[in-house]
């Protein structure tokens, strides 16, 4: 346990900021699924849908520095290619 009152004060920080950015983190995993599903099931108009979601959603991440911003263009332009090769399939 921390002696000194500031770094008692940043362990409640990191508490805060670790369960706020678990929440982002899941939720981005949550739309991955939702569009590699849409993918499976060969639902062109869902995958679309919910690739736009997914775009916004780890851009915000990445903005808010959850994600690093190579990782976030790294999930994106995989989803994107997957959901493209399904759109010339249709």
């Amino acid at each position: 346990m921390a002696n000194i009152r500031s770094s008692e004060k940043d362990i409640r920080k990191t508490i805060k900021r670790t369960a706020a950015n678990q929440t982002v983190k899941s939720r981005i995993r949550t739309l991955r699924k939702k569009v590699l599903t849409a993918v499976e099931k060969g639902d062109v108009a869902a995958a679309n849908a919910s690739l736009s979601e997914f775009t916004a959603a780890t851009d915000k991440a990445a903005k808010t520095k959850v994600l690093h911003k190579n990782a976030s263009s790294r999930f994106k332009s995989r989803l994107a290619l997957k959901v493209g090769a399904l759109t010339k399939k249709a």
